[in-house]
């Protein structure tokens, strides 16, 4: 998956976590957050977690698509940032 402008223009990066459907976002070149696409009831969540303090900070809106989750998580977290 490649990083969104809004995050590059943050000194922000995607890294793949150790399974499929997980991404660290890194920023400065270190792992601020993580991304995980979770099943639920036939759609996806994207859970959004603060690396460190496990503070979730996604919402609970599901996505038809692990691809859609995993974009939406990830403008869960711009939102969050406010950037």
């Amino acid at each position: 998956m490649t990083a969104p402008d809004w995050l590059t223009k943050h000194d922000g990066a995607l890294k793949p976590g150790v399974r499929d459907h997980m991404q660290f976002v890194l920023i400065g070149g270190a792992p601020q957050y993580k991304l995980e696409v979770r099943p639920a009831t036939g759609t996806f969540i994207c859970a959004v977690q603060q690396s460190n303090n496990g503070k979730r900070l996604d919402d609970a809106t599901t996505y038809p698509t692990e691809d859609a989750a995993m974009a939406g998580g990830l403008e869960q977290l711009r939102a969050k940032l406010g950037w």
